[in-house]
């Protein structure tokens, strides 16, 4: 997968999870992901190669960012709960999709059941 089209593939993911909004909170140059109003991804639309910054359980994100270097603590967000993925390959895409599948689900168990129940997820 090409650098453009990986983090393509990625908004296309982040978009297509039930209930997901696209947002510019920040601005036209990051595109945020949100569920029932809390974020769960951003994607930088700079230069190649991109990133995407996830919530992440804080014991998984440790074994991460020791796995890969390509794997940091979140840029401007709390480091405790959010990776930066740099997304130059080196994460396995299958590994990058369950990610992002991490991040949306950590957000939805925190939602109130009216509201995940809304999701069907």
């Amino acid at each position: 997968m090409v650098h453009s089209s990986r983090r393509d593939r990625v908004i296309a993911e982040c978009g297509a999870k039930p209930g997901s909004v696209e947002d510019y909170p920040f601005g036209d140059g990051v595109a945020v992901f949100k569920v029932a109003g809390k974020m769960f991804a951003l994607v930088p639309l700079g230069p190649s190669p991109g990133s995407v910054s996830l919530k992440c359980d804080p014991d998984l994100a440790i074994d991460l960012r020791r796995q890969y270097a390509a794997i940091t603590a979140g840029y401007h967000l709390n480091k405790r709960h959010w990776n930066t993925v740099t997304l130059d390959g080196s994460v396995p895409d299958g590994e990058l999709l369950d990610l992002i599948d991490h991040s949306y689900e950590l957000v939805v168990a925190r939602l109130p059941r009216a509201e995940r129940d809304k999701l069907n997820t």
